[in-house]
């Protein structure tokens, strides 16, 4: 260990009783003297005075003395590990008090690891010997670093050392138990406690609401309650988390009703935890009341309660409780992206992270990063993903697998595939999270075998599949017609990877089958089905009725959804663009009757496109922009030139009744995505690209003039529709599953 030199000079203020001259003069009365001095010690400089002091006049030969200076310098405050160590190194024979508390300095420590070499040097090197109060910082320790088979040793060592079933000792391995995962042994133990102590019922508690069993934790706290065991604060901050993680409002109520029956004493973490439980739950009534009544409150206080109107989606009162804060963390404003971004409003989320960029000494995190880069993703804004990436690598933020998972997915999105392969290959270690997000991307841009591929070298690495995996892979054998892949993937989930198939899974094997042609086939499927067939599912068979004109089965599947779904405006206008495409109007009017009589709507076809960071929108026959008359001034353009060339307008995609062929050509030039990649032409030069977002599957007219454009003007033209991506280079296309 190190060791430590009285010769350099004492640091200033010195501690004002060391110069007292009525010290006292007996060796008890100095020893009193100099431990009254040391609890009194406001800082570590005062500690040193004292110590050099002691090392003076002997007094650090009291073993009691030299233990408690110590102890202040491992574990107060101003404590010093360092400093405490060279302490520790000088007393002459250290006791178990002292031994311990140096194990209990390290276990809390940045390297709990450290605590066990100190624990094997008190057995080997000293007369101590573990003892009760040894076992549980050793536990800590190993619950700290998550060491399932450092506790099971501990655990075996305490019971040899005849302090196996002291209830501070069983306790910590509560603890160290549910930190590792293991909860069956964290439930052994809890049993051989014969008298249990409030904190024994806390641990599990707390271990099962953490550790994914809120049920439990309720079952748990109504056998307390049944043997009188009084409830502490941090019982009912557990009972009240597992509420919120289930949603038990009623339950929670009575938790909250059992607080003040028993008196029990409600600090700022609890009253927190009642907030927490109330907005969770969706009553922001009671939320609001309780705020109202809180006399302290801190930024999670106000943080809860900006979550409560944003899970209600009241953005309004959200921004009102962002505004009101005292100091305004970034712990809020992640709030309200996130709250944005996971409710399908990308577009404001990242109207507030720039706001938030303008706020200073407001440094943003990683969950700051991954919300605004799923929002990036949602609109296509590869150019602030970009910054977001720089700004990721200026600051030397850590990628861990949620910040590149997030990077993959955006670039996968926003069109720079090989940035995404870029990112997945610069990282060494790589979860689950990361493989799929990596496969999604290569099935979103159509490279089906080469997701494939990566499936199999992500069991190679020995990272195992879940269900999102699955999911990706079988979206990229649909776009790429592989039908063997997939049914073979799929045969194996539960037999060979332990996944049961989800309703997700089946939806993407007819959406495979069905896209290939097998339309008879896909039936056949969704008959022997486990599990009774979804609106997804019937969704998958209609949308590859579209795709193969197959116009008795779309009636079968259609009718099978609305029997689930009876306002699914998808359903009905994919069913009306079917009888359209055959030919058949008279249906194509009473199903958009019966939309208007039902108040059905249509969603709007919406195309964005992103310039200078700026995202811009358009929607069919738009002229809402400010620059829409050099838009349309740039499709006249476009049409006209494209016409010389041998372009002729697809009349069979105008799915409606319009007699005029001049009407019907208008209506196929006012389709939003021809209106962004005219915008794109007129913002931008080459050789950027242009990269449009369409909210709909884009049509066939738009699929065959973003060919031509790309070749007559030079330019790469990437779209993401619905379903995937359409590249266009040279008047050619990617993709090989329009249809």
């Amino acid at each position: 260990m190190a060791t430590f030199s009285t010769s350099q000079p004492l640091s200033l203020p010195r501690h004002p009783s060391l110069s007292n001259p009525n010290h006292p003069t007996t060796n008890n009365e100095r020893s009193r003297h100099t431990i009254s001095l040391i609890d009194r010690c406001a800082d570590l400089r005062q500690l040193k005075q004292i110590h050099a002091h002691m090392v003076r006049t002997g007094l650090f030969n009291d073993p009691y003395s030299a233990s408690k200076l110590f102890a202040i310098a491992a574990l107060s405050p101003f404590a010093s590990l360092d400093y405490a160590c060279k302490v520790f190194d000088q007393i002459p024979q250290p006791n178990s008090f002292s031994w311990n508390t140096l194990i209990r300095a390290y276990a809390s420590g940045p390297d709990p690891l450290r605590s066990i070499w100190v624990f094997l040097d008190m057995v080997s090197e000293s007369q101590s010997y573990p003892n009760k109060y040894t076992f549980p910082f050793l536990i800590k320790a190993a619950a700290e670093v998550s060491s399932l088979s450092l506790g099971q040793s501990l655990h075996g060592m305490a019971i040899k050392s005849a302090v196996g079933c002291d209830v501070f000792v069983a306790n910590s391995l509560i603890h160290c138990y549910f930190s590792c995962g293991d909860l069956d042994s964290a439930c052994k133990v809890f049993t051989t406690i014969q008298e249990k102590d409030v904190v024994s019922w806390n641990s599990m508690i707390t271990g099962f609401v953490q550790k994914g069993s809120p049920d439990k934790a309720l079952e748990l706290f109504k056998k307390m309650e049944s043997e009188d065991v009084k409830a502490s604060h941090v019982t009912m901050v557990g009972v009240l988390s597992a509420c919120a993680k289930i949603r038990n409002l009623e339950f929670g109520r009575r938790v909250c009703s059992y607080i003040e029956e028993n008196r029990v004493k409600v600090n700022l973490t609890l009253a927190n935890a009642m907030l927490d439980m109330y907005t969770k739950c969706g009553s922001i009534e009671d939320a609001k009341r309780l705020f109202d009544q809180m006399e302290e409150k801190d930024n999670v206080t106000w943080t809860t309660m900006l979550d409560g109107f944003a899970i209600l989606e009241d953005y309004e009162a959200a921004r009102d409780v962002l505004n009101s804060m005292p100091k305004k963390d970034i712990v809020a404003w992640n709030a309200l992206i996130s709250a944005y971004e996971q409710n399908g409003k990308p577009n404001e989320a990242l109207l507030v992270f720039h706001e938030l960029q303008l706020q200073k000494n407001t440094k943003l995190n990683q969950i700051t990063l991954v919300s605004t880069l799923s929002a990036c993703a949602q609109v296509g804004a590869l150019e602030l993903g970009r910054w977001i990436h720089s700004y990721i690598k200026k600051h030397g933020i850590r990628l861990n697998f949620y910040v590149t998972s997030a990077l993959i997915h955006m670039y996968s999105k926003c069109g720079d595939l090989e940035k995404a392969r870029e990112v997945f290959d610069f990282v060494e270690k790589r979860d689950v999270f990361v493989w799929s997000a990596m496969i999604g991307g290569l099935a979103m841009h159509g490279c089906g075998n080469e997701a494939v591929d990566m499936f199999f070298k992500m069991q190679e690495a020995n990272v195992k599949p879940n269900g999102v995996t699955f999911t990706n892979v079988f979206c990229a054998c649909s776009h790429s017609g592989l039908v063997d892949e997939a049914e073979s993937l799929f045969n194996q989930m539960e037999s060979s990877y332990g996944i049961v198939p989800e309703d997700k899974h089946y939806a993407c094997i007819v959406d495979v089958l069905g896209r290939s042609g097998y339309l008879e086939k896909a039936v056949k499927f969704i008959e022997v089905m486990p599990i009774p067939p979804s609106a997804s599912v019937w969704g998958a068979l209609l949308g590859a009725c579209k795709i193969h004109a197959n116009l008795s089965l779309a009636e079968m599947a259609c009718t099978r959804l609305l029997e689930l779904e009876p306002r699914n405006d998808g359903a009905h206008v994919l069913l009306s663009n079917i009888y359209a495409k055959s030919g058949k109007w008279e249906s194509v009017s009473e199903l958009r009757k019966h939309m208007r009589v039902t108040g059905l709507k249509k969603e709007p076809g919406c195309s964005s496109i992103e310039i200078d960071g700026m995202i811009h929108e358009f929607l069919s026959g738009d002229n809402t922009h400010p620059m829409s008359k050099k838009v349309y001034g740039k499709l006249h353009e476009v049409m006209e030139r494209l016409k010389s060339n041998g372009y002729e307008p697809e009349m069979s995609q105008v799915l409606q009744i319009i007699d005029e062929e001049e009407m019907k050509e208008q209506s196929l030039n006012l389709h939003s995505e021809k209106l962004a990649i005219c915008y794109g032409l007129i913002s931008t030069e080459a050789p950027k690209a242009i990269r449009v977002i369409k909210n709909l599957r884009v049509c066939g007219d738009c699929h065959s003039v973003a060919k031509l454009v790309s070749q007559l003007y030079d330019r790469e033209i990437i779209v993401r529709d619905r379903y995937r991506f359409h590249h266009f280079r040279n008047g050619q296309c990617s993709c090989n599953d329009f249809w």
